[in-house]
């Protein structure tokens, strides 16, 4: 899992001053499964980094009176990060960078809050933090005060989205070795009571001169406050020498005014065995179960407190010891928390594809224009079959007809209605299989989107017109395959791919596939029934027409006029030639039924592997049939379950042969379709299109 984590601008992620943030992000990539491919993004002038992986943003020279820094910093980010494949964007109290990355970038986002959410542009509002809530994947909170803060003033809405993740420290068993000094640490300001602790020192060390004061930390905007003789100001020192000092303090000081997100320092002394007087703000009192709360946060209560430790040593090693024993928050125990919060943001390609239970969104035209008068030939239908039959869920939309049924209604912007409407169909759906077949409803935009709200999702789709060279429109054919190929996972045709005029670059995720039979569909035994006629074919001039384009010839008709001379004496049953209709649904039925034998032509010049869908009616209710040896299908039958002929002459010898030898021609015709439903039936078809879109070895005959 390739993760990106976001620092807020100028956040120091180095060993010597490194903030609450940095700290929080280094210490739980340390312990992390994904530390290796968890790369940190931020800006800082130092060098020495907490942790490698590190991404410095250099923005030192950057001068603009249009764009702010801030921005800037973001932009150039988020250029950095459409680089890499992340699986996970994570941004650190930044939530105006979610606008700046939701709908640039396919990857999950979790925004972490480290400080009150209502006090940071891009979550103030109720609306703005309403908006974070759609577009992030999880919102982490660094306490339950936090937390709620973030959803003050909001309606009553579902919390699954978030979640608390806790600063945390590792646990140290060793005994303490303590002098007796007291410790603040924290910036030297009011807000954090540090006036309140140098105040009290004064009576403190006064009483007790054996003991001395620390204070560790620095403030910009440095206000003096008068200090005790035995108060050391030791200034801003390196993370690893402030839990140095806990270490050896006896007592330590958090009398924050400021509401605290957390109160890291908290957390760190009690784990260091001091005994803590904290205030109750904020989420102090989520950093441990063992320190003093004061009452009122005033000189005299600190001042109070520290001495009932000093004077009460009993009290003050069980205080250090139920302290450093009971520590609330660990890191590793964190560290997991984090990793399988991001592993739940990909539930499903861990769960149903390794059960083999996907959901799959079948989208393709399910012809109610039609009136349901190619059921029999569609593929989708098949697919769809097959998926439930193998144990998926699948939900079909139907694309040409939801776009007509909005132009019948006059709706404004119908590709924006379809494309809102798809969109949350497959929010509330979640697929983990996208299929698609012969639309030209689905686009680049559509396809991002789906893929930004489920990074895993697999898409797929299946072509069945031909796109061998030989064909007038063979390059439209092509386009229109071409066109999704950098945006899908997989592609499905029934044309051999080694023949389509394609780069091999192109032609990588391009697989072979059979027109499935369905044993609901193709029911017939015709070499058990008495047929009254010979050879059976059809065609039409495209499925969506249901009568012939007046005048146009194609080199079929030029085929079945020169093989009707030839047959003198066979009943044939052509459709689709001179004035004879195309023929449909049941009609299409009653008159296959009524043929011995069928001839599978298809437009174009034979090639290898492509046939008209209808091979699968006609080997798939019993006709025996007759096929060009070039399209090579010899490959997968032989000549005791299909019948292939050389040219015309050939074609019109062997129907005059087979129309005599009846018992031949039965066993070959049921030998046909019992080969054709042990390969290519519904569910082995469809099993072959999930396996190769999920990433498993599988073969067309197995």
């Amino acid at each position: 899992m390739n993760i990106a984590t976001i620092l807020p601008y100028k956040e120091n992620y180095t060993k010597n001053g490194a903030g609450a943030v940095a700290l929080w992000v280094s210490e739980f990539i340390r312990d992390s499964v994904n530390k290796n491919s968890t790369y940190i993004f931020g800006s800082t002038r130092n060098k020495n980094f907490l942790s490698k992986n590190y991404i410095n943003i250099n923005l030192d020279k950057f001068n603009s009176k249009l764009t702010s820094t801030t921005k800037k910093y973001s932009q150039e980010i988020l250029k950095k990060v459409q680089e890499f494949n992340f699986d996970i964007i994570e941004i650190h109290n930044r939530p105006n960078m979610v606008v700046d990355f939701s709908n640039k970038i396919n990857s999950k986002i979790i925004l972490y809050f480290h400080n009150d959410p209502t006090s940071m542009k891009g979550a103030k509002t109720v609306n703005e933090r309403l908006y974070l809530l759609e577009k992030v994947d999880k919102i982490i909170f660094i306490s339950k005060w936090v937390k709620q803060k973030f959803f003050s003033n909001l309606p009553k809405i579902s919390q699954n989205k978030t979640g608390v993740i806790y600063h945390s420290i590792d646990p140290v068993k060793k005994k303490m070795k303590k002098n007796k000094q007291i410790i603040f640490v924290g910036k030297l300001n009011e807000s954090k009571g540090y006036d309140l602790f140098c105040k009290a020192m004064f009576k403190v060390l006064n009483e007790f001169p054996n003991w001395k004061a620390i204070s560790i930390g620095e403030e910009k905007r440095f206000q003096e406050f008068p200090t005790h003789n035995h108060h050391l100001n030791l200034g801003q020192l390196s993370h690893e020498k402030v839990i140095e000092f806990l270490e050896k303090s006896e007592i330590a000081v958090i009398p924050s005014r400021w509401e605290e997100p957390f109160g890291r320092t908290s957390l760190e002394a009690t784990s260091r065995g001091c005994a803590t007087i904290i205030s109750a703000t904020g989420g102090l009192e989520e950093t441990t179960d063992h320190a003093i709360r004061l009452k009122n946060l005033d000189t005299e209560n600190i001042e109070t407190e520290i001495i009932k430790l000093i004077k009460n040593d009993r009290l003050r090693k069980k205080i250090q010891i139920k302290s450093q024993k009971n520590i609330k928050h660990k890191i590793k125990l964190n560290s997991e928390k984090i990793d399988t919060m991001r592993n739940s943001l990909f539930p499903f390609i861990n769960f149903r594809i390794n059960k083999n239970q996907l959901r799959i969104l079948n989208i393709y035209n399910l012809a109610q224009k039609l009136n349901h008068r190619i059921y029999n030939l569609s593929l989708g239908k098949k697919f769809t079959n097959g998926f439930i039959r193998n144990g998926h869920d699948v939900i079909e939309i139907s694309d040409r007809d939801y776009v007509r049924q909005q132009k019948i209604l006059n709706v404004i912007n119908i590709k924006d209605k379809f494309k809102n409407y798809l969109i949350e169909t497959f929010k509330n759906y979640n697929p983990d299989l996208v299929v698609f077949g012969h639309t030209e409803n689905i686009n680049e935009e559509i396809i991002f989107q789906f893929k930004s709200i489920n990074k895993n999702l697999i898409i797929s789709q299946w072509y069945e017109d031909p796109l061998m060279s030989n064909l007038a429109n063979t390059s439209k054919n092509i386009n229109k395959l071409k066109k999704l190929l950098p945006l899908v996972d997989h592609s499905f045709v029934t044309t051999d791919p080694s023949v389509i005029n394609l780069k091999n670059s192109e032609k990588k995720n391009i697989h072979f596939f059979i027109t499935p039979v369905d044993h609901n569909i193709e029911c017939f035994n015709v070499f058990d029934l008495n047929p009254e006629n010979d050879i059976f074919y059809a065609m039409s001039h495209g499925v969506n027409r249901a009568i012939l384009k007046s005048g146009k010839i194609d080199e079929r008709v030029i085929f079945l006029e020169k093989l009707k001379s030839k047959i003198k004496g066979i009943k044939y049953d052509f459709y689709g030639i001179g004035k004879q209709e195309p023929i449909w649904g049941n009609n299409f039925y009653m008159s296959l039924l009524n043929s011995k034998m069928a001839l599978n032509l298809s437009r174009g010049k034979p090639t290898k592997y492509y046939s008209s869908n209808r091979i699968a009616s006609l080997m798939g209710n019993g006709l025996l049939v007759f096929i060009d040896k070039n399209v090579k299908i010899n490959d997968f039958f032989n000549k005791n379950e299909i019948v292939t002929y050389q040219d015309i002459d050939d074609l019109s010898d062997k129907i005059k042969y087979f129309k005599t030898n009846e018992k031949l021609r039965k066993n070959i015709a049921k030998r046909g379709k019992q080969k054709y439903f042990k390969l290519f039936n519904e569910k082995s078809i469809s099993k072959y299109l999930t396996d190769i879109s999920t990433g498993k070895k599988a073969s067309l005959i197995n």
